[in-house]
């Protein structure tokens, strides 16, 4: 297992990436609210079966912050600065890297939304790609793994522009807007991408 090393900030340009806390309750929930009918059918949900009380955010946060701390998962907020006022970071989106696994596994999955109102300014792509570099240099995983529902064209985007590798398709996979919905699988291990992520970014052009 990897040097666990939280609270993590990583960033380019405009865009970072820094650790979901407690405090950010007011302006975390401000952003989902207004973009209520953008996300929620893609929003996670709890099974009828579940036996897990709703969290409050606050409590989300800091379970979040616990488990970063053992170094099985890295809950980032993303933040998007104008070129007006570099000063104010704030949050656009949220990314979060969850079930890492290391030893002979070596891998991680990865999710992420965006507010729509920051949508295809590459934010997420760059954020992916940083989170990405991160496991693989960093943490010294040798997988990351995406899954998105076949209908979210806007996170298929996402994975296409990067390269990700479809896998195939896994029936009812996650419990998302109340039912069990199948996802669409993609990957990338850490050999195909030798250079990293961040670096196909800046040769395709996409980013300076």
């Amino acid at each position: 297992m990897a040097d666990v090393t939280w609270p993590l900030e990583l960033r380019h340009g405009p865009i970072g990436l820094r650790p979901l806390r407690a405090r950010d309750a007011a302006e975390w929930n401000a952003v989902r609210q207004r973009n209520l009918t953008w996300l929620r059918r893609w929003d996670a949900t709890q099974p009828p079966s579940g036996h897990r009380s709703p969290q409050s955010f606050r409590s989300m946060a800091r379970e979040m912050d616990r488990q970063a701390r053992q170094g099985r998962m890295l809950p980032f907020v993303v933040t998007y600065s104008e070129a007006s006022d570099r000063s104010k970071r704030p949050i656009v989106g949220q990314l979060t890297v969850s079930g890492i696994t290391y030893g002979s596994a070596g891998w991680a999955s990865m999710g992420y939304w965006v507010d729509q109102g920051y949508a295809g300014r590459g934010i997420i792509p760059t954020a992916v790609a940083m989170a990405a570099d991160y496991c693989w240099f960093q943490l010294g995983l040798h997988r990351i793994e995406v899954a998105i529902r076949p209908e979210n064209t806007a996170s298929l985007r996402v994975v296409e522009k990067l390269g990700f590798r479809y896998e195939g398709q896994r029936p009812r996979y996650l419990h998302i807007d109340g039912d069990w919905r199948d996802h669409q699988v993609f990957a990338l291990n850490a050999e195909e991408v030798p250079q990293g992520l961040m670096a196909r970014l800046k040769t395709s052009g996409f980013i300076p």
